[in-house]
């Protein structure tokens, strides 16, 4: 039985030549990056080739750039590193962001008694840019801003270049997270009022471990990892290069085939879709237009007392899906998302998540949809 994979928000496979650099690299590439001598100028040239390559392509300088093991530790480096550096005093940001911020704000409020405001989300995923103003307005406090532009659960993307414009109006800090965007969208930093994002290589087809932060040179932070100068002195530890080497390979070609492979994911999901629509009545939960095309999140005509069976036959079948971000799995609890976004009584009903790749095709959307037909007129 070949298995089908449609839960790439949580993590991609990994590609071949990516796994092939990575092993040469292990094999050749093994000095110390911060030694002197020969063997440590390769790796170091690994890794400052791999800065420059991302900084070109999002159109900033390369010493703005921070590696880290992924987007958690991004987001905690960069909320808590802003929060202490800059002496925040309010954070905003909303309730449907991934845990990696959502905890990170609260224990910031704890341990800094900041003011931590929720902006409200409609039954889209999206927050008011009016609310958002009247908020950033009401007071001067030293604001940081935390918002993802694309929600890992719903796919619903907020507009980048119309909230930071605000952030700059009022002086405040913006940070999104964009593990969901780098390598699926094009950004020019240069043109947008962000001052840090974050990324994991393994959500276009790079290795797990690995990732970095964007943090504009005028909103530099405190060492995160203390212990060495690495990074700017932002990360102590000795870097690992074969994931660096990794994350270039992936990123190179992420945006290589960008159009093309954006084309056939875009094509799948709205044949998904279609598909589905021919056979049964559904509900996109999310934003329909303003979406990720790597994400799409539906309500079944499905009870969720028949969870755990349906959750079995999916397995059976070798069917990947989600119910929601991949960081709450093994937890009964109900998707955080969902409960911002959804009615009490469309929480009755299962929603699922399927995330798409360039490695997918239309004969596995027929497989899936053939299956739910049959488990709803079973059930």
């Amino acid at each position: 039985m070949s298995k089908i994979y449609f839960d790439n928000a949580a993590t991609t496979p990994i590609s071949n030549d990516v796994v092939d650099i990575m092993t040469q690299v292990m094999k050749n590439n093994f000095g110390n990056p911060s030694s002197t001598h020969s063997f440590g100028r390769e790796s170091r040239a690994i890794i400052e080739l791999t800065r420059k390559n991302i900084s070109d392509e999002l159109n900033v300088k390369p010493s703005e750039i921070i590696f880290t093991s992924g987007g958690t530790e991004s987001n905690n480096m960069i909320i808590k590193g802003a929060v202490e550096t800059h002496k925040i005093e309010r954070i905003i940001t909303t309730k449907i962001e991934h845990k990696a911020v959502l905890e990170t704000v609260e224990s910031c409020k704890f341990k800094y008694d900041v003011e931590l405001i929720y902006l409200t989300v409609d039954n889209k995923g999206l927050p008011s840019l009016v609310e958002f103003e009247k908020i950033l307005e009401s007071s001067n406090k030293k604001t940081l801003v935390s918002l993802m532009h694309i929600n890992n659960e719903i796919g619903s993307m907020i507009d980048l270049s119309k909230f930071g414009d605000l952030c700059k109006k009022y002086n405040s800090l913006f940070h999104s997270d964009t593990v969901q965007t780098i390598g699926h969208y094009n950004l020019d930093l240069s043109k947008l009022n962000i001052d840090f994002l974050t990324c994991s290589a393994h959500k276009f087809h790079g290795p797990k471990g690995i990732g970095f932060a964007f943090l504009r040179n005028n909103s530099k932070l405190n060492s995160f990892i203390e212990g060495g100068n690495q990074e700017r002195g932002m990360r102590g530890g000795t870097e690992s290069i074969h994931n660096i080497a990794g994350l270039n390979l992936a990123f190179t070609n992420a945006y290589k085939n960008l159009e093309k492979e954006s084309k056939k994911i875009k094509f799948l999901k709205k044949y998904f879709i279609d598909k589905l629509s021919e056979n049964f009545d559904f509900k996109i939960n999310g934003c329909k237009d303003q979406s990720s095309y790597t994400i799409l999140n539906i309500l079944f005509p499905i009870n969720i007392s028949k969870k755990p069976i349906l959750n079995f036959k999916l397995d059976l079948q070798g069917i990947a899906c989600s119910g929601g971000s991949a960081c709450q799995s093994g937890t009964d609890k109900p998707s955080h998302v969902l409960s911002e976004v959804l009615e009490p009584d469309l929480m009755k009903n299962i929603s699922l998540r399927f995330s798409f790749s360039k490695l997918n095709s239309s004969d596995e959307v027929d497989k899936v949809v053939d299956f739910f037909k049959k488990f709803i007129n079973e059930n």
